[in-house]
């Protein structure tokens, strides 16, 4: 049976014959809503389906599309990856991390991830882009259960002690200073978190709670690929603010706050 990496490998070859692009330098998954800002960073010059390409499987969540933009921006070659894939979906943990396992095969040495979020902190409200500096993961799986890793892949005991870049927080931060940090917890949905959750996770040190980007993360460290996380906080946690949660004002709050979105891509990616 074919492992992940080997998987991830094909999938990148794959990747490279209909894109045209031999290595890319960045990879950028896109949350909910962060599409539309992506615009801003310029017009792709290859666009490739993800269901063309072997082991990725189809996204079922309104405003997530499956594919894969390659564009330059500067003098990097930088792919968008459109149609994220999520564990309540009914997939595993190796489906969710496969977009990413294939772009750091295909060459990408560093991995933005951005997401929408419930944010816990009021501080942080709707509209607000947070820097993860850390994360809590409640999802209960990893990507790194299963087989032993063939070489040249380390241990699967990854330290995540610098999961997401130092460098490239610090990078963003100088480049973006109305940004801040905070902490992301994953849960694996597809339900909204109940105020109790909210409660037990602010008391965890939580400052945005999410679905998402928790096991890419770890599959794109496990891999020496440096991570950037990016939060654009949609709405308040449950039990933060008192109007019910939807995945509606989730798109909406994606769609107002586009263009603000692809400026401050713009502005990070020279410095990462």
């Amino acid at each position: 049976m074919t492992n992940a990496y080997e998987l991830a490998d094909q999938a990148a070859d794959e990747l490279r014959v209909r894109s045209g692009v031999d290595a890319y330098d960045i990879a950028i998954v896109l949350g909910s809503g962060w599409k539309e800002g992506a615009a801003a960073l310029g017009q792709p010059f290859a666009e490739v389906a993800t269901g063309t390409l072997r082991g990725f499987v189809s996204p079922t969540v309104l405003g997530h599309a499956g594919q894969i933009f390659s564009l330059r921006v500067g003098d990097a070659t930088v792919a968008l990856v459109s149609g994220r894939v999520h564990l309540y979906e009914g997939n595993n943990a190796h489906q969710v991390a496969h977009p990413v396992r294939t772009l750091i095969a295909a060459g990408a040495r560093t991995v933005v991830l951005t997401n929408a979020c419930g944010g816990i902190d009021p501080t942080k409200g709707p509209g607000s882009v947070v820097v993860i500096k850390d994360h809590i993961n409640l999802t209960a799986t990893s990507p790194m259960e299963g087989d032993v890793p063939p070489a040249p892949f380390g241990s699967r005991f990854v330290d995540l002690t610098d999961l997401y870049s130092r460098r490239l927080r610090a990078a963003a931060l100088a480049a973006a200073p109305e940004l801040s940090e905070g902490v992301y917890v994953g849960f694996r949905g597809p339900h909204y978190e109940t105020p109790a959750e909210i409660a037990m996770a602010r008391a965890m040190g939580g400052t945005l709670v999410g679905m998402s980007t928790v096991l890419e993360a770890i599959a794109a460290r496990h891999m020496g690929a440096e991570v950037l996380g990016l939060s654009l906080v949609s709405n308040l946690a449950a039990g933060v603010a008192d109007a019910p949660l939807s995945h509606q004002e989730v798109l909406e709050a994606g769609q107002a706050a586009a263009s603000s979105l692809g400026g401050l891509l713009a502005r990070l990616l020279p410095v990462l």
